[in-house]
């Protein structure tokens, strides 16, 4: 008999403050066997409390929400000294509905592994999110 190599558990948080946006992300990321969703938040500062006590690979993280928006999120998780104590800090996947071009930068500055629009192709999505928790920290440069 041949060992076949088992693929790593991606762990994703998806923080987006519409429960229905989390919905869908979520039933997408749920239908592949190789990534596990360890939690859900409805504003930045949630995201933040759950990925310093869940070892998280990748954060969906939108753009727009209340109390701590996306681009802030992404600052305090990629740099978080409790986040780190964990393993790597997330890669983040930033989404937004707004125009792209607007926040690249910001987003690198942040950063940000990718920022893709809200209604991004299920299949993409889950490309992108493979290819942030492959990343190395800094293959980080947003891609949109």
């Amino acid at each position: 008999m041949t060992a076949r190599a088992i693929a790593p558990t991606i762990r994703v948080l998806i923080a987006d403050d519409s429960p229905q946006q989390r919905a869908g992300w979520r039933m997408i990321l749920e239908s592949q066997p190789d990534i596990e969703i360890v939690g859900e938040a409805g504003d930045g500062a949630r995201a933040l409390a759950i990925v310093r006590r869940e070892p998280t690979d990748v954060v969906v993280l939108d753009l727009h929400m209340p109390r701590v928006n996306g681009l802030a999120a992404s600052t305090r998780i990629t740099s978080d000294a409790m986040v780190k104590q964990l393993g790597p800090a997330p890669r983040i996947v930033l989404v937004t509905a707004l125009d792209l071009d607007d926040h690249v930068a910001d987003a690198a500055r942040a950063g940000v592994f990718a920022v893709v629009y809200k209604d991004v192709e299920p299949e993409a999505l889950l490309e992108i999110v493979r290819a942030a928790a492959a990343a190395t920290p800094a293959d980080h440069e947003p891609r949109g």
